[in-house]
């Protein structure tokens, strides 16, 4: 090929390289060959015409060969054109997850190549070992604060190691019905456990952990790596990473230009200097340096700090979901060959989740996901007490240990399962009976707990809770019951079934749980009621009906199916 020839191959859009193969009835990325003798292979039946060189996209197929005698039945049936939209919403289902998780799965769409783009990290033993395919599973995405790249000056803080400034917990349900993005607040106060660090000399180095310091310390702060952010948020919420990815600034504006901009909504006009964002109020359609801004302010809504700009972060990634999964995008090959370059320049995963085969797999799980059953929730905080200006936050411990268990046990912030609900259903009306009537005070009641196969600690951690937050004074602790049992049970006589009632009510235990029977003599030679804690119980103060979907009444939560404007 001569040089003309050459620069004309060169010159191709990458997007106008895509090939319908009549065999799979997929669309696949042929590249020019730059050899007159290695023309591109075209799919089975078409011959090149000789002596001329024709780029694949471009080039008209031959009609297929006729199939050999005897095999005229077993031809590959031409597939309808609306298969080729459904494998490419297969194929890119990351792309509604989340800025950096998305494109990698378009990624598998481009070239093994866009595996040399990837960065990784180890995992040094903070993960469960990678995601699998029939379980529930739990990304963390990590957004630092370093100023990688040009045009980064004015955002982060000057040097930054890149400290944890955004991080999410993806959790995907194990019937990928329904998904919860859980934001932890950088100022958010934590302990940061010791962290086993893998060196570039394959060495092992100890970071030595830190007591009541912010969680963004996690990442950065004493060459913490991506792993002790994990290690954090297992002990804070004590739900263990499968994998770990994190983006710098450019990934926002890369992958907000590369889908052609993402909407968004203000419900007053911002002129925030420190982020560089100015907006009048309404919608806007914003991508690159403006996409970051937006991402970056927080001085001009809500309370002004941390928290306000989580929800902003929130409707941006919400927003840039719904342009992901967008047939505008989805049916863009243009658009998919940048997002595939943009994501994995802008990716840094553990060494578990290191190459577009692992993306593509993880991104086809998460396509089984419908958007109105993604919520984007806030870990339930306060200003910390501590500081008279309160620039921290602590955490609220009830209705936050009450979210952190329902992702831990794969509970719904959204809905009710349908199998709950069907459980319910089948509740007779007996046992449903129970629960009516009078209730005694708190003080009246009387209860042991037992432990039945809870976590170690769990009776006393329940009789400190039902003492000095419930009023139910009148309680002990009995040490383990005889027996593991699954479901925590109250057995009580039939004179004490006003108590029962109460006790229910402060717990969430259902009819079912309510176990009439006899009384037990406690410490004091009084009857009193047993509280068994099963492998249901799900911490101190958790109500045991958290299973029916239902969130705390005042948790920071919204759904990535639904625009709302930033205050």
């Amino acid at each position: 090929m001569d040089a003309q020839g050459r620069g004309q191959a060169e010159d191709i859009d990458p997007a106008d390289q895509w090939v319908l193969n009549p065999d799979t009835g997929d669309y696949e990325l042929r590249l020019p060959s730059s050899a007159p003798q290695s023309p591109v292979p075209g799919p089975r039946g078409a011959t090149p015409t000789p002596g001329r060189e024709v780029p694949a996209p471009r080039r008209r197929r031959a009609a297929p060969e006729e199939p050999p005698p005897g095999r005229r039945d077993r031809r590959r049936p031409a597939k309808k054109k609306g298969k080729k939209g459904k494998k490419i919403l297969l194929w890119t289902g990351g792309t509604m997850a989340f800025v950096v998780l998305a494109v990698g799965t378009a990624g598998y769409l481009y070239l093994e190549h866009l595996n040399d783009n990837i960065e990784s990290l180890p995992d040094d033993g903070a993960s469960t070992g990678g995601f699998q395919k029939d379980q529930a599973i739990n990304i963390l995405l990590i957004g630092t604060d370093k100023r990688t790249g040009s045009g980064n000056d004015g955002y982060g803080d000057k040097g930054s190691a890149g400290h944890a400034d955004t991080t999410l917990l993806l959790h995907v349900s194990k019937d990928r019905s329904n998904a919860t993005a859980l934001s932890i607040p950088r100022d958010l106060i934590v302990d940061i456990p010791d962290c086993p660090t893998t060196q570039e000399d394959g060495s092992t180095k100890v970071i030595q952990g830190s007591t009541g310091v912010r969680f963004n310390q996690s990442l950065g702060q004493s060459d913490r790596t991506p792993s002790c952010t994990m290690r954090t948020v297992t002990e804070l919420t004590g739900v263990k990473p499968d994998n770990f990815m994190v983006a710098d600034f450019n990934a926002v504006k890369t992958l907000s230009s590369a889908v052609g901009g993402v909407e968004v909504c203000l419900a007053k006009d911002i002129d925030d200097p420190d982020s560089h964002l100015n907006l009048p109020a309404g919608k806007h359609t914003i991508e690159g340096e403006d996409a970051l801004a937006f991402v970056r302010t927080r001085h001009s809504v809500g309370f002004g700090g941390d928290l306000s700009r989580i929800e902003l972060q929130q409707q941006f990634l919400s927003s840039l979901m719904r342009k992901l999964k967008s047939n505008d995008t989805l049916t863009s090959p243009t658009k998919m060959v940048k997002l595939a370059e943009a994501g994995t320049k802008a990716l840094t995963v553990d060494a578990k989740l290191d190459d577009i085969g692992k993306l593509k797999d993880l991104g086809l799980e998460l396509g089984k996901l419908n958007t109105e059953n993604l919520t984007f929730a806030t870990v339930p905080v306060k200003d910390n007490p501590a500081e008279k200006t309160p620039v921290t936050v602590v955490l609220k411990e009830e209705p936050a240990q009450q979210v952190f268990d329902m992702v831990k046990n794969d509970v719904s912030f959204t809905e009710v399962k349908k199998k709950e609900k069907e459980k319910r259903k089948k509740e007779d009306a007996a046992v449903a009976a129970r629960l009516e009537g009078a209730k005694s005070e708190p003080s009246e009641i009387r209860v042991r707990v037992l432990n039945g196969g809870a976590s170690s600690g769990s009776a006393g951690r329940e009789l400190t809770y039902l003492q000095n937050q419930a009023g139910v004074t009148k309680s002990e602790n009995a040490g383990n019951a005889p027996a593991d049992i699954a479901e925590t049970t109250l057995e009580y006589a039939p004179d004490q079934a006003d108590q029962a009632r109460a006790l229910a009510e402060i717990l969430g235990l259902s009819g079912a749980a309510m176990k009439p029977g006899k009384s037990v003599t406690n410490s004091q030679g009084l009857p009193t009621m047993t509280l068994t804690l099963g492998k249901d119980f799900k911490g101190a103060g958790v109500k045991l009906d958290a299973a029916s979907g239902e969130a705390p009444k005042d948790l920071q939560k919204s759904t990535a199916d639904k625009v709302e404007c930033a205050k």
